[in-house]
């Protein structure tokens, strides 16, 4: 990504739904696997393509885990205008912990742009 990539808020993100689901796969030292569900909505008049995504994992007790990658779950999505692009994915934690984060995208002009995810918390159950 370019370094004068600028906020656009001709994107924004929603947190549809977060679930505990601890039938999934997780290692011992971090046993609590969540499935979140985002939307990502393109409210400009041009078409936005996502070219990564950064994840800042923050767990009671202060541990960070940051993920950067391309794309959202293998796919680089164009959002057309007035569109939007849903998708779930997963995370596994030691803790209860606090997410956020953004996308990176380029727009169908050209620029290079991002927008925030906003921070949603990953709350392990009593029963856990």
């Amino acid at each position: 990504m370019p370094k004068d990539i600028k906020e656009f808020t001709g994107l924004r993100v929603k947190v549809d739904d977060v679930i505990y689901m601890p039938s999934l796969d997780a290692p011992a030292d971090r046993p609590h696997p969540f499935v979140y569900f985002i939307s990502i909505f393109n409210d400009s008049p041009v078409p936005v393509t996502i070219r990564g995504r950064k994840w800042v994992v923050v767990e009671d007790g202060g541990e960070t885990t940051v993920v950067e990658g391309d794309g959202v779950v293998g796919q680089q999505p164009e959002i057309a205008a007035g569109e939007h692009f849903s998708y779930n994915s997963y995370h596994v934690v030691g803790r209860a912990s606090k997410v956020s984060g953004a996308f990176f995208a380029e727009t169908g002009t050209g620029e290079f742009v991002f927008t925030r995810i906003p921070e949603f918390n990953l709350k392990i159950p009593g029963w856990a």
